[in-house]
């Protein structure tokens, strides 16, 4: 931590009341910047220049976290919703920091920017071999224009703007409503609710076989403001747990922590997404110490906690 970055700064966080912004602010509050400025889209639209420019203003350096996002089949039946919304919130929000004089644009992207057939570990270096997975590609192209943009910035303006990548993300506070919830929450959810009713199935999309690098919601946050603190460089960062695990044993893995006693059933006529998913932190522990400090049971057993006590007490 380095805490003297953050002092007398103010900070902008866009998405900072979100699933992993909200953990993100918490862990910068601490930091104790001069002000951190987390707007709703209710009263900030960032589809909409003017109020990119406007939440800007003043800032020292801006977070940008705020997304459209879900899971293959959000990505499915919105692509063009959600490759329109993303890419404007993005190269709007930083042209205006650009123009406002913002000291640093930390970007955090998407792995689902990759190529569909990227060979496991995910490398930076393999960013551009390929298109992405065809349910991931409008929102992976959407978010890597950051990237772009970034660079160019810096290359003609002299801009200070980094990229990150986080892989799949979970925890407490995650999104389980299930039109638009990926693959950990949406599993939680209908296990639980299978108990709730007394069935003895649950029906899971696709074969099971694809992986994924699954990255605690709070070592994410933290991986993002130690980047923000110790890296200022045009190459882009990697940000995952390093561990690869398959849906099938996922899914195997949240009905033994539910007590969950029937049995899964695959669709395999649903789309599995990307067949393999897991990254290669190296340049990211190298660059400034990443590391992760949440085994992936006991993070999956936060989750799945957060999630029993928060339904109990909506209802």
């Amino acid at each position: 931590m380095n805490d003297k970055f953050w002092q007398g700064k103010t900070v902008l966080v866009t998405g900072g009341a979100g699933f992993l912004g909200s953990r993100l602010v918490q862990m910068l509050e601490r930091r104790q910047p001069a002000e951190v400025r987390a707007p709703r889209s209710r009263d900030h639209d960032l589809r909409r220049r003017e109020d990119c420019r406007t939440v800007v203003q003043g800032m020292d350096v801006v977070i940008h976290l705020a997304a459209q996002v879900g899971g293959i089949g959000f990505n499915r039946d919105a692509p063009g919703e959600l490759f329109f919304s993303n890419l404007m919130m993005g190269t709007q929000l930083m042209e205006e920091a650009r123009l406002a004089g913002v000291d640093k644009f930390v970007g955090v992207g998407t792995i689902c920017s990759y190529p569909k057939h990227t060979p496991t570990p995910f490398k930076e270096v393999d960013l551009w071999k390929g298109y992405p997975e065809e349910t991931n590609a409008p929102y992976g192209l959407s978010k890597i224009m950051l990237l772009v943009q970034g660079q160019a910035y810096r290359e003609q303006y002299g801009f200070n703007s980094i990229y990150l990548m986080p892989t799949n993300l979970y925890g407490p506070g995650d999104n389980f409503d299930p039109d638009s919830s990926h693959v950990i929450p949406a599993l939680i959810k209908k296990v639980l609710d299978a108990m709730d009713a007394g069935q003895s199935e649950v029906v899971v999309w696709g074969t099971g076989k694809a992986t994924r690098d699954f990255l605690y919601v709070d070592d994410a946050a933290e991986g993002i403001l130690k980047a923000a603190e110790l890296y200022d460089e045009a190459a882009p960062l990697n940000l995952g747990s390093g561990t690869e695990i398959s849906i099938r044993e996922l899914a195997e893995l949240i009905v033994e922590l539910c007590g969950f006693k029937g049995k899964l059933m695959w669709d395999a006529g649903k789309p599995d997404g990307q067949p393999r998913r897991m990254v290669d932190s190296t340049r990211a522990r190298e660059a400034f110490g990443f590391v992760t400090d949440t085994t992936f049971r006991s993070g999956l057993r936060d989750a799945i906690e957060w999630y029993s006590k928060h339904r109990i007490d909506e209802g």
